[in-house]
């Protein structure tokens, strides 16, 4: 089930279309999700030989820069799998701050449209809670 990546631009057209579907009523969550790509088994092996004991996280100072691998989908469930939007893109170390101030835009841009929640009513709730537990001490 090996899917292609795809480039920085048709990873930023297909994310900027699903955030403005994501704003719609009919669409739920949108997972953005993103690590550092895992070397090639071949390269892996060679990883291992150089491992030290003294250190536990002699992974994480990889000899060269590992690229990262960043994945958008959509919140559907298990069920209506086929309608799943899953997409991803490989980002090498030498372009992350570049795709990352693009990625900021893009994402800054699809939340502008979202309403602010409407704290008021929690509010008013809480207050008649305070109020009816408040006479219930008294009586």
């Amino acid at each position: 089930m090996a899917r292609a990546h795809l480039s920085s631009d048709e990873f930023f057209d297909r994310l900027s279309v699903l955030l403005e579907a994501g704003q719609q009523k009919s669409h739920g969550s949108i997972y953005l999700t993103q690590k550092r790509l895992s070397y090639e088994l071949d390269a892996a092996s060679s990883l291992s030989t150089d491992k030290v004991a003294d250190d536990p996280t002699w992974d994480l100072h990889p000899p060269q820069p590992m690229p990262v691998i960043i994945r958008a989908t959509d919140g559907k469930d298990k069920k209506r799998r086929a309608e799943k939007v899953r997409f991803s893109t490989v980002v090498q170390p030498d372009q992350l701050a570049a795709f990352y101030a693009r990625y900021a835009e893009v994402c800054k841009g699809g939340m502008q449209a979202l309403k602010k929640r409407d704290r008021s009513k929690r509010k008013k709730d809480k207050a008649k809670k305070r109020k009816l537990g408040g006479e219930d001490k008294k009586g």
